[in-house]
């Protein structure tokens, strides 16, 4: 079996920055270090330069391939792979093979070659990837319909970024360096304007980055490297999940600001028994500020915090880890260093900050609250004094050594039922009495709260140990089971309210409607305090100082409009306050009330962003628009004005006597050039009265095969090629004259245009009911169903690549125009290959769309 070949790429942000010359002067290089090299295919758009590169490297004849009756020439792939050369040079690798050359791409003829051994090398612009495909749509208004896997990209062996910055490109291209002269100026106007360009190398240089990374992490972890390698600056902060984490966030991210292009990544360790103390609505606010300020968020699951912090950073090839000072007092650092100090210990190069905050030196408290109800307490210590009398007077006195056995073990069964009942202090207050008893009734001398035996008194010590040390746990035990049933509940809870939030079209009112149900309150509302509210004291008091964002109430109630009327206040930030009124909930529910609130502002911020998006959309458009016509006027508008200019100024020129021939000649490109000019501002005043809707129409009956005809002769030779199959008892349209014409003239000029040799299009209609069909039939490559919609779309050159062919408004007018004679215009595919347009028209018998009688 052949040893695969290897793959070299020359990755480019745009064309003309030199990929395809580099791929050949590496390719003299090789050819110079006696490696047997041929061109499977290079295209060289006419550039002089590179063709000289061309000439004297051997080529493998290329493949001509006939599709629809048009002559193509691809890579013969069959015929490389008989020749068998060390390297082969396959230019474009993202290009679309015709039918019956081979592979459907171009790069899968090159995957191909590897496999039989071949090294290949090969050229790619950046917005042919996959994953960039609509990025770079947005940026450029070009969809590009050939892409290529990054993943097969990335397997590459070799990739080799083909820099220029946007000004050398421009200058490249206005020497007539990359197109030819008559496209350069819609180029410069276009595509290759400078914002395009930077954008375009921002996203090759960040892909090529991304894709050095993960090589960089293959090799570290393919040779076992756990050592940090500060090729780049990635910031960890550590969260603990309390009120100091903001703080944290913010100073971690001023450290990678410091740092050009450095990573911001939050961490917060998590038991993996779910049992964490973590407030979850303060890490949800934590969270949103490290992604709003470009970082990311992470949690990973470890018992031992400091090595499981460690184990993060390294993984993640970390340079610096922010963390906060510890919030444990004096006495608990002098047995325990704390988190802070084990990290430092244990991160060898990696930075560690330790940052200061107001929680330093206060006391994290744990949570002391009984796991069992009071009720259960009190019956619990109600139980543990009747058990103990009735095993009094069940054992009665001792009558043999063996009774403080038996007293102890009835005593400690009575201990470990009372503290399955109620808890910690019941099982105390019991172990308490019990020991009394056993030193009572059965412990000489008896009746008297004295020892005298020293192995009785090593028993009672021993059940005293034994007494307290179950009761503590059997209460940890329940105490952990409540948390666990308290801890899935939230997160059950917790889940649904994040659905809530990626679910539906308006989730904030449904997470206030969530809100109110599960906890049973009267009204909740979402306050946002207004812009022009002073934060004086007494603005928490006035309802005019905030506005109720949304919010959920019962039957008869209302909102609360301020937070100091509100039962529970749960400030979100400085600006947004959750208000509830209602029952007041457990301690434990708090927190789940403030995760619903974190969760509520998010859902306001993706409201308003959809907002904001759904407003800026028109204005984008209008922009592109813009942009669009001002190129069209910078180039269409201008070549046919500067001929006809200098038609004029040859013409009145004193130092040069043209004959009659040159005069007439120069007269006739005036004329022509101005007839085109005309017809281009006719095109852009005719598309913005469609637009304002204030087209004038004047409807009248039509023979439509008379129209047909009129159309023809508009295209001049061209249009006597067209085949017409309008039978002459078709009955008359409703429609206006000159628009008919218009376009009728444009649907077949364009199919005209895309026809292959020696197939023209043909012009059909039928009649069926109130309504008149003529379909304009092509058999040229058509457009995909996916992009028919964006034929509609002005300054849209579909299917030309020139920039010659006029402002792009054509098919635009002629829709608009079909729909103000009530009628309409939609493309179709047409049998065997091609595109059909078919124009529906209303007859000239039929009534308006108004119930109007027909005109006369």
């Amino acid at each position: 079996m052949a040893t695969r070949g290897e793959l070299r790429v020359y990755l480019g942000a745009a064309p003309g920055v030199g990929k395809t010359y580099r791929m050949l002067d590496e390719a003299h290089r090789r050819r110079d270090r006696g490696a047997d090299v041929v061109i499977g295919f290079v295209e060289c758009h006419g550039r002089v330069m590179t063709e000289a590169m061309v000439d004297d490297l051997e080529t493998v004849p290329r493949r001509r391939v006939s599709h629809r009756g048009t002559a193509f020439e691809e890579m013969d792939l069959e015929a490389v792979l008989r020749r068998r050369p060390q390297v082969v040079l396959v230019d474009e690798l993202a290009h679309t093979n015709v039918p019956g050359a081979g592979g459907g791409k171009r790069w899968q003829d090159i995957e191909v070659l590897l496999e039989a051994g071949v090294t290949v090398l090969s050229t790619l612009n950046i917005q042919h990837l996959e994953s960039l495909n609509d990025v770079v749509e947005q940026i450029t208004g070009v969809r590009q319909r050939e892409t290529v896997p990054d993943a097969w990209v990335r397997g590459a062996d070799q990739i080799e970024l083909v820099d220029m910055t946007p000004e050398a490109l421009r200058r490249r291209l206005a020497h007539g360096n990359v197109y030819a002269p008559e496209k350069i100026d819609a180029s410069l106007g276009n595509y290759f304007r400078t914002g395009n360009l930077s954008a375009l190398r921002e996203l090759a240089l960040l892909w090529l980055a991304g894709r050095v990374d993960a090589e960089l992490e293959k090799y570290r972890y393919e040779h076992g490297v756990t050592d940090t390698w500060e090729a780049r600056e990635r910031v960890v902060v550590a969260l603990t999940g309390g009120p100091e984490g903001e703080t944290l966030i913010r100073r971690a991210a001023r450290i990678a600001q410091r740092g050009r292009g450095a990573d911001l990544l939050a961490v917060h360790v998590a038991r993996s028994d779910g049992l964490t103390g973590a407030d979850p609505a303060l890490l949800a606010r934590q969270r949103l500020l490290a992604e709003s300020l470009g970082g990311t968020y992470h949690q990973v699951l470890g018992e031992d915090v400091p090595r499981a912090l460690i184990a993060f950073a390294r993984g993640v090839n970390a340079t610096q880890l922010v963390l906060g000072a510890s919030r444990r007092g004096r006495v608990a650092r002098m047995f325990s260093p704390g988190i802070g100090a084990t990290t430092a210990a244990l991160s060898g190069p990696i930075d560690v900050h330790l940052v200061t905050h107001e929680q330093v030196g206060m006391r994290v408290r744990a949570r002391t609250a009984s796991p069992v109800s009071r009720r259960r307490r009190l019956a619990a210590c109600a139980l543990a004094l009747t058990a103990l009398v009735a095993v009094g007077f069940v054992m009665g006195l001792p009558s043999d050594e063996d009774s403080l056995a038996s007293g102890v073990v009835l005593v400690f069964a009575t201990v470990t039922v009372v503290a399955l009942v109620g808890g910690l202090w019941p099982a105390l207050l019991a172990s308490v009495c019990g020991t009394l008893l056993l030193d009572l009734l059965y412990t000489e001398p008896y009746l008297a709260f004295t020892v005298a035996r020293p192995q009785s008194l090593i028993a009672l010590a021993g059940f005293v140990v034994v007494a307290v040390s179950v009761s503590l746990v059997v209460d940890q035990a329940a105490r952990r089971t409540r948390e666990a049933a308290q801890a899935g509940a939230e997160a059950q809870l917790l889940a649904t309210v994040a659905g809530n939030v990626l679910r539906g079209s308006r989730p904030l009112e449904a997470l206030m409607e969530r809100l109110l149900e599960t906890f049973s309150f009267t009204s909740v509302a979402l306050l946002e305090r207004r812009s022009e509210a002073a934060g004086g004291p007494g603005h928490r008091a006035d309802p005019r100082a905030w506005a109720v964002v949304a919010s959920a109430a019962r039957e008869g109630a209302h909102p609360c409009p301020a937070p100091a009327g509100a039962d529970i206040d749960v400030p979100v930030d400085d600006r947004l306050t959750l208000v509830v009124r209602g029952p007041e909930p457990e301690a434990g529910d708090r927190r789940v009330i403030e995760a619903f609130a974190a969760q509520a502002a998010v859902a306001l911020r993706q409201e308003r962003l959809a907002r904001e998006a759904a407003t800026v959309k028109p204005l984008a458009e209008a922009d592109r628009m813009r942009t669009a016509l001002l190129s069209a006027v910078s180039h269409d508008l201008r070549a046919p004005l500067a001929s006809a200019k200098a038609s004029v100024t040859s013409l009145r020129s004193r130092e040069v006597d043209f004959g009659e021939e040159d005069r007439e000649g120069l007269l006739a490109l005036a004329d022509e050039s101005l007839d085109r000019l005309t017809r281009l501002v006719t095109d852009l005043l005719d598309m913005s009265r469609l637009q304002a809707g204030v087209l004038g129409v004047g409807l009248e009956p039509l023979a439509l095969r008379e129209s047909v005809f009129a159309a023809l002769a508009q295209l001049g030779p061209e249009g006597a090629a067209v085949r017409v199959e309008v039978p002459g008892e078709l009955p008359d349209v409703r429609a206006d004259p000159g628009l008919l014409d218009r376009v009728l003239a444009n649907v077949v000029g364009n199919a005209v245009r895309f026809s292959p040799a020696g197939r023209p299009p043909s012009v059909s209609a039928s009649w069926g009911g109130d309504t008149v069909e003529v379909l304009v039939a092509d058999h040229g490559p058509g457009v995909p169903e996916e992009d028919r919609e964006r034929m509609f779309v002005p300054f849209q050159r579909f299917g030309d690549t020139d920039n010659e062919t006029g402002l792009g408004l054509g098919l635009a007018l002629s829709q608009g125009f079909a729909e103000a004679m009530g009628g309409s215009l939609a493309p179709e595919s047409t049998p065997g290959g091609g595109l059909t347009m078919r124009l529906v028209l209303r007859t000239a018998a039929a009534r308006g769309p108004e119930g109007a009688p027909p005109a006369e």
